[in-house]
């Protein structure tokens, strides 16, 4: 069954390592996507998601206009990060790898997501809804974000690695 995913009740963050003693985290305020939930036949699970670049925000707006540039996202030539998925198999209890394809930048590689399904719940207004959170670990150079100045010391201003989380709330009709 197909659910939509909430974007008032969901999130996708992003943590950075800046001048390698400390770590900018920032999210993205647009998000869509669907959810297929098949919990007798997780295999059968998908999800398809896609954010505006452009909505990036980390809380500094100078910094978020930067990361705007072509010297990051280039959001005018490359608006949308998507994400579809290719496989999802158990990993435990609720708990899940999720396999797809994330592209960023113009570039598509794929991913695996920790993910943890938390259930779901008949809401008041008579929807259902579900929770899942996951995370990911990427390098920003192999999607050609390649923006790059060391410091004297030799360490990088931006790190290349990039942690990724995703806090899912998908509804559907009950």
């Amino acid at each position: 069954m197909a659910w939509n995913i909430d974007a008032t009740h969901s999130h996708a963050t992003f943590a950075v390592r800046h001048m390698v003693v400390s770590t900018v985290k920032g999210h993205f305020n647009v998000l869509s996507g669907t959810v297929n939930i098949d919990t007798a036949n997780p295999a059968s699970s998908w999800v398809q998601a896609e954010i505006d670049a452009a909505s990036i925000d980390t809380n500094e707006a100078n910094r978020d206009k930067h990361l705007r540039s072509p010297d990051f996202f280039d959001v005018e030539k490359y608006p949308k990060i998507t994400f579809k998925s290719t496989k999802v198999e158990p990993a435990g209890d609720n708990q899940y790898k999720v396999t797809g394809d994330l592209t960023l930048h113009g570039v598509t590689k794929p991913v695996v997501f920790d993910v943890e399904y938390s259930g779901e719940v008949k809401d008041p207004y008579g929807f259902r809804r579900a929770g899942f959170s996951g995370k990911t670990k990427i390098s920003r150079k192999e999607w050609g974000l390649t923006w790059h100045t060391l410091l004297e010391t030799g360490g990088a201003v931006v790190a290349d690695e990039v942690k990724i989380e995703v806090d899912l709330e998908a509804v559907t009709k009950a």
